[in-house]
């Protein structure tokens, strides 16, 4: 019995030793810059960069995989920093903020059924939804849910609000959303027109007061041609283009188009 012992000890010991040699062998040394980085990034790992984390993104920046501006929730005060231990120049950070392509709330849009189940958009999503809509917001919040930064809320009238100066452009709200009603646009951009419906205005007027109904009086008014018609029935806006004069605003007949600068500006008013 004590032999036994004895043996498996010495056994134990000779297996430990021999694996010591071979972690001390096989060690991957890593770049002393990984650290540095992952130290001045804001640890939020929020996977906007497109990697696992915080320090994914700090690895793949030192191996040339990512630029040293990939951080969009640190914006250039981070990416500087980043820049100064690559041994590189800044890259400036161009803000984003998340806009909700969607303005049917319970008060403005038909609902065809009531929902009773798992609280996320994607499990109602599968079942089609429960308004009139098959492009609208589902309701159910999920992006709320995904932000880490408490950069949305739902409103009363079941429809997510993006709180503009809290958004870190991460993008976590963008993969939430099963029907792709989130997208990331240029902060100083802010006039947006706020539908994702494909059908005929005849057929969106029947289920939401505020959808696109395609009479491109928007399309004529645009000074800049910011803005033209996807698939024929869906109003666009081309960023790069718009100026946010806001005439579209003015000319669209069901207030489909708005602007957050005018409504900022008549909160603080």
């Amino acid at each position: 019995m004590i032999e036994a012992i004895l043996t498996m000890g010495i056994s134990g010991l000779a297996f430990g030793v021999l694996l010591g040699v071979a972690a001390r062998k096989f060690r991957v040394e890593q770049d002393p810059r990984i650290p540095k980085i992952i130290q001045v990034l804001p640890g939020a790992n929020c996977g906007g960069c497109g990697f696992p984390g915080c320090s994914g993104l700090a690895a793949a920046i030192v191996e040339g995989k990512a630029p040293v501006n990939a951080c969009t929730v640190g914006g250039n005060a981070v990416a500087e920093k980043v820049a100064e231990i690559m041994g590189v120049q800044a890259l400036a950070v161009e803000p984003k903020v998340a806009v909700v392509y969607c303005q049917g709330s319970l008060d403005v849009a038909e609902n065809r059924a009531e929902y009773v189940g798992i609280e996320d958009c994607r499990a109602l999503d599968q079942l089609g939804g429960v308004k009139g809509c098959p492009y609208g917001c589902l309701g159910l919040g999920s992006c709320v849910k995904a932000c880490k930064f408490g950069a949305m809320y739902m409103s009363p009238q079941g429809i997510p609000v993006v709180i503009r100066e809290k958004c870190t452009g991460c993008g976590a709200c963008v993969k939430a959303c099963p029907r792709k009603l989130i997208e990331l646009v240029p902060a100083d951009k802010q006039v947006h027109i706020l539908c994702r419906s494909y059908d005929k205005g005849p057929q969106v007027r029947k289920y939401c007061k505020v959808g696109c109904i395609a009479c491109q009086a928007c399309v004529r008014a645009c000074p800049l041609k910011a803005i033209s018609m996807d698939r024929g029935t869906l109003a666009r806006i081309d960023y790069s283009l718009c100026d946010n004069c806001e005439i579209c605003v003015a000319k669209c007949p069901v207030k489909t188009i708005v602007s957050y600068k005018a409504s900022e500006e008549k909160a603080a008013s």
